[in-house]
């Protein structure tokens, strides 16, 4: 096949450690162009890998150079319009998440890929990590039994100990993010037990609240989630775990429990309530500690897709669900009580 010709719009973190180095690694890549609204971001980042190319208007960029696909890394409320723009000039594209800020939104996305006949994959990295792959695996195999209960965290110290911007980061600016650790971490979280369970959430009571950061979003959210399976679970999102990153799921089913760990040596642990225990290496999940910045496979899944035109496994669909499960859990912050997902249109 020749060469994807690809464009990034948004050089800051998420594209320096993740995209940008993902598509220089897969050989059927060609990088094209940059886009930032700094420029000299975009200017740093091509220079780096020999990308002619930038420009601070996508805009201009999609008029300008002929691309078959562009990821989309820009501040939250930016992804909608690039996604939909770049759509409509015909090329696939991979939003990061939360794809959009509504669902509104994230149907425009969904519409614009298929009237102009492009993929549309939304970057829900947790679902291609070694570790939940195979917890997935166990989960099918009825190992534990139907899954009862459940408990997710994924917590850092926060985009200002990684941004670019420290702590001047958009991701701090509800006119820019949208929302916050609800948002950056939780909707990894909710889109990892819709996909470990192959379930919706069907109703959410939530705290999303900002406890510690100077910031006008949240930097903290704790769920209380029930499946349509019936199952029920909490998911903590948290930008004050200063210590260290918390990626862990623990599901408690009717035969023992499935722990997904974020430890270098064991994953995956199963512990049966005859005694068995289970443990499973199968490679780390990646995080934005010093060493963590291991291949997400979000990049060569798009690219595979493209290539096989085949419909990505993190459809515009899929992650509308874990969009709408989020703005379920804002929703019931501002209520006080518990929020039908189906409600959210």
């Amino acid at each position: 096949m020749s060469k994807l010709k690809v464009a990034v719009v948004g050089c800051g973190s998420i594209a320096i450690h993740r995209h940008v180095p993902e598509y220089a690694a897969n050989p059927n890549v060609e990088l094209v162009a940059f886009c930032d609204l700094n420029i000299e971001v975009a200017q740093k980042l091509a220079d780096q890998y020999g990308v002619k190319l930038v420009y601070d208007s996508h805009e201009a960029m999609l008029k300008d150079v002929k691309i078959d696909a562009v990821s989309v890394c820009t501040q939250n409320v930016d992804h909608a319009q690039v996604s939909i723009d770049a759509a409509n000039a015909g090329c696939h594209v991979l939003c990061e998440k939360p794809m959009a800020t509504s669902i509104e939104e994230a149907q425009q996305m969904i519409d614009a890929a298929k009237n102009n006949n492009v993929k549309l994959m939304i970057g829900h990295n947790q679902r291609l990590m070694p570790p939940h792959v195979k917890a997935k695996e166990i989960l099918q195999s009825g190992k534990i039994g139907k899954p009862l209960t459940f408990k997710t965290t994924f917590g850092h110290g926060g985009p200002d100990s990684w941004s670019i911007q420290g702590k001047d980061t958009w991701f701090f600016q509800k006119d820019k993010a949208f929302v916050g650790a609800m948002g950056d971490l939780g909707v990894h979280k909710i889109d990892l037990m819709r996909w470990l369970f192959d379930e919706e959430v069907a109703e959410v009571a939530a705290f999303v609240e900002t406890l510690d950061k100077d910031a006008d979003v949240d930097d903290n959210a704790t769920t209380l989630l029930r499946m349509e399976n019936g199952a029920i679970g909490t998911m903590a999102a948290s930008w004050t775990y200063y210590k260290g990153e918390d990626n862990t799921t623990s599901i408690y089913g009717e035969k023992g429990v499935l722990e997904i760990h974020d430890d270098p040596d064991v994953q995956v642990v199963v512990k049966l309530a005859n005694g068995t225990i289970e443990r499973y290496s199968v490679g780390a999940i990646a995080t934005n500690e010093a060493g963590g910045q291991v291949a997400s496979g979000v990049i060569d899944e798009f690219v595979d897709a493209i290539a096989n035109d085949r419909t990505p496994s993190i459809t515009g669909e899929s992650a509308m669900e874990s969009l709408r499960t989020v703005l379920a859990a804002l929703e019931s912050t501002k209520s006080k009580t518990f929020v039908s997902v189906a409600t959210i249109k």
